[in-house]
């Protein structure tokens, strides 16, 4: 497995911390009202939804750092109840997914971790690991920002990481993170 690919899994958590910031600053817009507000989606409120994606990021994020949490992370499926408590939450595990990205390896990368799963343990890749994680993550913040549609607050742009057009922006929102753009693009290997 190449550096390249390390690489791009670390950019990948970038991208996951600096959507989050996009989302969840956007959302402190609302009332606690309009949070808690029941809408259209696989959980019923925005709420409900990003405390979702807390929870199991917390279950996934514990598993690759050798915890072992396992179901326990969502014995409380709303432990944030306003965006004030969820927010800094998010954050602290945004950086902590951060810091298992960028200690990949190569080997790491394509080693196994073990996952308490309560009636068993799971044993899985870990790069496979990280790509469900992102992939849900990237689903329910889809969610969230179908639901944030449905309010006063404008969704933000979520699929920009990339672009050009954006980067004044991405550079002040990445400034608000601690970043650079060479934070997020320089190779650690």
């Amino acid at each position: 497995m190449s550096a390249g690919l390390v690489q791009t899994y670390r950019a990948f958590a970038h991208n996951n911390a600096w959507a989050n910031h996009r989302l969840l600053t956007a959302c402190a817009g609302l009332s606690q009202a309009d949070f808690e507000a029941q809408r259209t989606g696989f959980f019923p409120s925005l709420q409900r939804t990003l405390n979702h994606v807390y929870v199991i990021d917390l279950f996934y994020i514990d598993a690759l750092e050798g915890g072992w949490l396992g179901p326990r992370a969502w014995k409380n499926e709303v432990p944030y109840p306003s965006l004030s408590e969820l927010k800094p939450a998010q954050a602290a595990l945004d950086k902590r997914l951060l810091a298992v990205c960028d200690a990949l390896t190569p080997e790491l990368l394509c080693g196994s971790i073990r996952i308490n799963r309560d009636t068993r343990v799971q044993t899985e890749r870990r790069d496979r690991l990280l790509m469900h994680l992102f992939q849900h993550q990237i689903h329910h913040r889809g969610q969230a920002h179908a639901m944030l549609s449905e309010t006063a607050v404008a969704p933000p742009q979520l699929d920009e990481f990339f672009a050009e057009g954006e980067a004044p922006l991405r550079a002040a929102e990445f400034a608000d993170l601690g970043w650079t753009e060479e934070t997020v693009w320089k190779s650690r290997m």
